[in-house]
């Protein structure tokens, strides 16, 4: 019962959006006839959007990209910035540290939207192409975080003792330090899964990685906005679902995170010792 009141309520939120991003595309079946657009009625239980396309269609259609690039791209971040930040923590060689965590600093003086900008005015992305591209400005600050967690669990007298018992680096960093960074990682995860998502739709919202009329979530607040006050499931629906989303992992990480200590008997959980 505990557990169910922890991660009841981030499971309830996000169950939805990511249910319709899973099994939407079975569930979608033929496109119906294309109608006028944004109306309202005529067998469309949402309406149609700006091409007169069913917009429950496009619903179900419009989540996998979504959802599959942004967690596809906090994997990799994750997957280069881990062993960039452990290492560089763990090192005694100043000229590594300088070698592996300066380049990602100067990264960090650009925005990523910008990057992202740039990047793709040179090389258009595809779905995979964008993923890459918000995993490379999403490492920087995943590295950073990483570094700062390790370099403090790494200082702790229980690393000395075991580099003097001659245990091996990989024992080491992922043995006592990946373990004593796990509740920094996964607070940073949800964070860094909503930044993710935001640079995703953006991305999507600008046309980066996707086509004009493609069955995209960010895509569908991006084209059907002009017709907003005419018609306002078309936006209304999906912003929703992208919201729910990177909230309702917001509060699964929360609630993972959540510690619970209960009071000793026979004394207040005040009282002083």
């Amino acid at each position: 019962m505990n557990r169910l009141r922890r991660y009841g309520p981030g499971a309830a939120v996000v169950a939805i959006p990511l249910g319709l991003a899973l099994a939407g595309p079975f569930l979608a079946g033929e496109p119906s006839a294309r109608a006028a657009s944004f109306t309202l009625g005529g067998g469309h239980r949402l309406g149609t959007d700006f091409v007169g396309r069913d917009v429950v269609h496009q619903v179900l259609l419009g989540g996998r990209p979504v959802v599959l690039v942004a967690l596809a791209a906090t994997a990799l971040a994750y997957l280069v910035a881990l062993p960039l930040g452990l290492i560089s923590a763990l090192t005694h060689r100043r000229w590594l540290e300088e070698v592996l965590m300066r380049p990602p600093d100067v990264l960090l003086a650009v925005p990523s939207l910008l990057m992202i900008l740039l990047v793709a005015a040179a090389f258009p992305p595809g779905g995979v192409g964008l993923a890459l591209l918000v995993a490379f400005v999403s490492i920087p600050d995943a590295a950073r975080i990483v570094r700062a967690a390790a370099a403090e669990a790494a200082s702790r007298p229980a690393v000395e003792a075991l580099r003097m018992q001659g245990e091996s680096w990989w024992r080491i960093a992922v043995g006592y330090v990946g373990r004593s960074i796990l509740r920094t990682l996964a607070a940073d995860a949800g964070i860094r899964l909503t930044g993710v998502l935001y640079l995703v739709a953006t991305a999507a919202f600008l046309g980066i990685g996707v086509a004009p009329d493609a069955a995209d979530w960010a895509v569908m607040v991006d084209r059907n906005r002009t017709g907003l006050l005419i018609q306002p499931w078309a936006v209304v629906v999906p912003a929703l679902l992208i919201v729910a989303l990177t909230m309702g992992g917001n509060l699964l990480v929360d609630a993972a995170l959540q510690r619970r200590t209960p009071p000793r008997k026979g004394r207040r959980p005040w009282s002083s010792p």
